[in-house]
């Protein structure tokens, strides 16, 4: 009987508001179920980073300063000035200068018919050898030399070794600006390296001492030697060493 009356009362009691409390606790219930799991979340994670973060607890930050990097000094080379060229009254006292050296030779020199003269004043370079092979220092090879090169300033004049009929004035692919002069017995002197226009034409008949041209620098095959004259003299259209004729 009490049983029934027990039972009778909890279905009135759901069926009105009972129904709605207990509806109230299970929802609080899961609330408070997930706010703890959430908070033991943060937790976990919090203390997962500090364990994993390194800690500075009694460590020393020392802070190092690096001087300012020196920059590299140069040498400044200030650019020289160039040296002056030399002036066109220069050069023609040289080349009167030489004339008149030149001159003095053959008025020293008891000039015939049968007497050589040297060309002109200066310094053997090169030496004539036809047998014999010497470096070219413009070629860049070794060669024979068919002739002798006499040192003298671009401008010098350069006179007639020996009289005779000009043969030929000509422009050679290696020895540049030529005057070849025919002595009328087998014999013939050739001046190379002459500048161009020269002195004397085809034709023209010579003395010895006579201006055959000037000194230049129209010989490709001897542009690498300093200024002089190319002289070379042939016999029956052979070379011989000029050295031979010309006075000591």
């Amino acid at each position: 009987m009490s049983d029934k009356n027990s039972g009778g009362k909890l279905e009135k009691f759901f069926e009105g508001k009972g129904f709605y409390i207990v509806l109230f606790l299970c929802a609080a219930v899961i609330g408070v179920s997930a706010w703890m799991l959430a908070s033991g979340n943060r937790t976990m994670l919090k203390e997962a980073k500090e364990a994993n973060s390194p800690r500075l607890d009694n460590k020393k930050v020392e802070t190092v300063i690096l001087p300012p990097a020196k920059e590299e000094t140069r040498p400044v080379i200030k650019p020289q000035p160039p040296l002056p060229a030399e002036e066109p009254e220069a050069a023609e006292e040289t080349a009167e200068e030489s004339a008149e050296e030149t001159a003095e030779v053959w008025q020293n020199s008891e000039a015939d018919s049968n007497t050589y003269l040297w060309p002109m004043t200066g310094e053997l370079e090169r030496g004539h050898d036809t047998e014999k092979l010497s470096y070219d220092m413009t070629l860049q090879d070794w060669r024979t030399h068919e002739g002798i090169d006499i040192l003298s300033p671009l401008g010098s004049t350069v006179a007639a070794a020996h009289g005779g009929t000009v043969e030929s004035v000509y422009t050679d692919s290696l020895y540049g600006t030529c005057v070849r002069v025919s002595h009328g017995d087998g014999t013939a002197s050739i001046y190379a390296n002459l500048a161009d226009p020269c002195a004397v034409s085809e034709g023209d008949v010579l003395k010895a001492g006579d201006v055959v041209g000037a000194v230049g620098n129209t010989a490709i095959c001897e542009s690498g030697q300093s200024s002089h004259l190319h002289f070379a003299i042939e016999v029956n259209g052979e070379s011989v060493d000029p050295l031979q004729y010309l006075p000591a």
